[in-house]
């Protein structure tokens, strides 16, 4: 992809002459997205059988698995929360990619004309922690949600699919798309020195994410929470629409979803 080889190119070229080892790893890692997500992916995979052991401990046996259990909230709260902690940074993090490698080269320019700047890290972890503020509330509401919704169960995938397609024709939608996809503007207008600032820089950045993108997310819930198919083809898909340049790509999602969300619906009508 040309963003791919800008990237790589960019590393190469050791443009960040002015930043520290740390901040220069930093963009080294995000030249490299793919290694982000295979990383995030496989520790997703071992809390998952970290998990799939601790449910057949209170079952009494992986045969038991096969009915209904009743666990308590908290305890499911406390198998939840790293998966889908894990399963949120393997899906935003190598698309945040263009906007902290942005950030990182504003700031390497700054460095060298001798002016005080603020490391990317700092940035990085206010967009961080939007998206485990986001890990955390999904995982408090699976925690709290019956594991088997029966006949109901369709009509809650149709509503988070039909949801999902209608939301990606909003004007929200379109707007916090266009700010992932220009994070320069953004910086060049809010430049900051202060510490305080760009992490919340960062927060801005990570919320106008969840607005390109929570929907998406929340589709998780219909398609299986742990499901790494359908996590890596939604995170591609995230991936595509924050590089391209046009609405078009979102409304063909937006369809895809309403047509899922409808097939749902007929489901449910003839179960």
């Amino acid at each position: 992809m040309r963003y791919q080889s800008k990237v790589t190119d960019f590393i190469h070229s050791h443009a960040l002459t002015e930043l520290g080892a740390a901040e220069t790893r930093l963009a080294g890692a995000l030249a490299r997205p793919k290694a982000i997500a295979i990383a995030c992916i496989v520790m997703l995979t071992v809390c998952g059988w970290t998990a799939l052991a601790l449910l057949a401990a209170e079952a009494g046996g992986f045969a038991a698995l096969c009915r209904p259990l009743r666990g308590d909230a908290l305890g499911e709260f406390a198998l939840t929360l790293p998966m889908w902690s894990a399963m949120t940074l393997a899906m935003m993090l190598p698309t945040a990619g263009p906007m902290i490698l942005t950030y990182a080269e504003i700031a390497d320019t700054a460095a060298r004309k001798r002016e005080t700047v603020v490391s990317p890290l700092v940035l990085t972890v206010g967009y961080i922690a939007v998206w485990l503020g986001f890990a955390f509330a999904a995982a408090t509401i699976q925690s709290v949600l019956p594991r088997d919704l029966g006949a109901a169960g369709a009509y809650v995938s149709s509503v988070l699919f039909v949801g999902a397609g209608l939301y990606q024709f909003s004007a929200l939608k379109r707007t916090c798309v266009t700010l992932c996809q220009r994070p320069f503007p953004f910086f060049f207008a809010n430049w900051t020195t202060e510490t305080a600032d760009v992490f919340r820089l960062g927060l801005r950045q990570g919320i106008y994410c969840l607005g390109c993108c929570a929907a998406m997310m929340l589709i998780m819930f219909a398609t299986g929470a742990m499901n790494i198919v359908w996590m890596a083809a939604l995170g591609i898909v995230m991936t595509i629409e924050k590089l391209a340049t046009t609405a078009r790509f979102s409304h063909v999602v937006g369809m895809v979803f309403l047509a899922i969300g409808i097939g749902f619906i007929g489901s449910g009508i003839l179960s």
